[in-house]
């Protein structure tokens, strides 16, 4: 039987320098790919217009959660189903385990990583919210060397990266830090899994002496790329009282430029938005 689907090339390399010397010798023509959850609804869907495809699944130097005293390293590699599982992310990152908890299925946690929803460059996505209030930084490997960049300085533009053609996301750092903070998530979509959300919100703050000494607030799905809301959290610093609430929110409406999608409408996600932050604030 003739196939109508049109012809890939895959590579599967075992070594982190065998795919830094195919992608480093044609840049651009070869695109490296984790789990590849994301290529499949492409595939499906008829847009996949690359061709030729690196599989970086088999590079054990990607993998794994190395725990040091200043910091956690997560290979990109890292899928959210050992995310979700791994103690000291539970006990100090527990943001980025409720995210890695509500991406897609079972079989969804399992196959797709860490790297992988980063480089899909989705303001949808679930893990990059945690990841802004937790001051990620990139670990980039290329040919010509390493290079670690702060996480807030990755997205550029809707589905554009600070990531040159022949780099590979290859760590996530987590600074550590003391266990005085209070953190808060949510997602709201259609379903509480298996759906890409409407609004997600990430937050953490730190009280001394019942007021504010720091605060991370940041939103998936209002804006082009995954928003930290830098404003909002200087007008909190110092104190999140419920007579700031209101002036807060209209600070968040005014950091966010939310659009109207087949999921939801501007309106809706700016309203929700304001809304999590209210939560959030009144629990300090």
């Amino acid at each position: 039987m003739r196939s109508y689907l049109p012809r890939f090339e895959l590579r599967g390399p075992s070594e982190l320098d065998e795919a830094l010397d195919l992608i480093a010798a044609n840049p651009g023509e070869w695109k490296p790919f984790a789990g590849g959850t994301d290529l499949m609804v492409s595939l499906e869907q008829g847009k996949l217009g690359h061709r030729k495809f690196v599989s970086v699944t088999q590079i054990a130097e990607l993998r794994g959660v190395e725990v040091a005293s200043s910091h956690v390293l997560i290979g990109a590699l890292a899928t959210y189903s050992q995310l979700k599982r791994n103690s000291v992310l539970q006990d100090e990152f527990p943001l980025l385990c409720q995210a890695a908890s509500e991406t897609g299925s079972i079989a969804n946690q399992n196959r797709g990583t860490i790297g992988g929803n980063i480089a899909n460059a989705s303001p949808a996505a679930d893990s990059p919210p945690a990841l802004l209030v937790y001051d990620a930084e990139l670990e980039l490997a290329s040919k010509r060397g390493a290079r670690c960049i702060p996480y807030w300085r990755f997205h550029t533009g809707y589905k554009q990266m600070d990531l040159a053609p022949d780099e590979i996301i290859s760590h996530i750092r987590l600074p550590r830090r003391d266990k005085q903070w209070r953190q808060y998530y949510r997602k709201v979509g259609t379903r509480r899994a298996q759906a890409i959300s409407k609004v997600c919100f990430a937050g953490v703050a730190k009280l001394v002496d019942g007021r504010v000494r720091d605060i991370r607030i940041a939103l998936g799905s209002v804006a082009p790329t995954v928003l930290r809301c830098v404003k909002t959290e200087e007008l909190l610093l110092g104190s999140a009282s419920p007579s700031r609430v209101k002036e807060a929110q209209e600070q968040l409406a005014a950091e966010m430029s939310p659009v109207d999608d087949f999921r939801s409408n501007a309106k809706y996600r700016s309203h929700v938005a304001q809304n999590l932050l209210a939560e959030f604030l009144l629990q300090l």
